[in-house]
């Protein structure tokens, strides 16, 4: 049995996503032009790299550089699941590519969350910057393994960079922002902005967003406005973007919160 999914997703620095269950799938010997940034969620694979042999499995985090050839295969009878993430060469560089080879997995429960995170994240209909966000800190975690420095994760007081990144999100509300953009802009990391914000605020600067468009969108839907308009004026791809926001915030869908506004507004009427 297989089945497969894959989607280019609009972020920068990701060339693919593959999410894949194969019972029987046995992978010949090939490289890729991509780093190959795998989790195996059910059962386990076995791979040769470079003529190693090595294995995945769901207590690892899998990295496997661009240019190297590489094959696989179930370990076991029942086959395997994975998620897969193509990333652009340059994230993390050629210079890196020998350290991938010599130690291609990494038992690292937290860069394990943050690529789930970021696969939940790339999901479609989702907000840009979620991505480019758990997109920067995974690509931190790797970095750091692959230069042997693991380092525990840092508070970032910088309040005034965090102001500065809420006026801009506020005043491109519909649009959005880039993460790396704005980053290189302000000439800082992008991980050092996001946890700057994070800080600051309590919250990550794409949950900031999408909070101040529900807000607009509530005001909108309460004047009359249709939901499916709505949608696209505060910055959501569809209405059903805006419905799942909405229903996740404030506990209802857009079309019953403006119809009660409707409701309370005959209801007075008739008194």
């Amino acid at each position: 049995m297989t089945e497969v999914v894959a989607w280019r997703p609009d972020v920068p620095g990701l060339t693919e996503v593959f999410h894949a269950h194969f019972t029987d799938h046995v992978y010949p010997a090939h490289t890729h032009d991509a780093w190959t940034l795998l989790l195996v969620d059910d059962g386990a694979v076995r791979y040769d790299l470079d003529r190693h042999a090595h294995g995945a499995s769901p207590t690892a985090v899998t990295l496997l550089p661009p240019g190297v050839p590489h094959d696989g295969r179930s370990q076991f009878p029942g086959g395997f699941r994975k998620r897969v993430l193509y990333l652009e060469p340059e994230t993390l560089g050629t210079d890196r590519v020998g350290h991938a080879v010599d130690s291609p997995a990494f038992a690292d429960p937290v860069l394990r969350a943050r690529i789930s995170q970021l696969h939940a994240a790339l999901a479609p209909r989702t907000e840009g910057l979620a991505a480019e966000s758990r997109l920067a800190f995974v690509l931190e975690r790797l970095r750091q393994h692959l230069d042997r420095a693991v380092v525990p994760v840092t508070v970032v007081r910088d309040d005034r960079l965090a102001d500065r990144l809420r006026d801009l999100l506020d005043a491109r509300l519909t649009e959005g922002v880039s993460l790396e953009a704005t980053a290189a802009d302000f000439g800082v990391h992008p991980t050092h902005l996001v946890r700057a914000f994070t800080r600051r605020y309590g919250l990550p600067p794409h949950r900031y967003l999408t909070g101040r468009r529900v807000d607009r969108a509530r005001r909108l839907l309460l004047a009359g406005a249709p939901p499916a308009e709505v949608a696209t004026t505060v910055g959501f791809y569809d209405q059903a973007h805006l419905t799942r926001h909405v229903r996740r915030l404030i506990g209802t869908t857009p079309a019953a919160y403006a119809r009660s506004a409707v409701a309370r507004s005959a209801a007075h009427l008739a008194v």
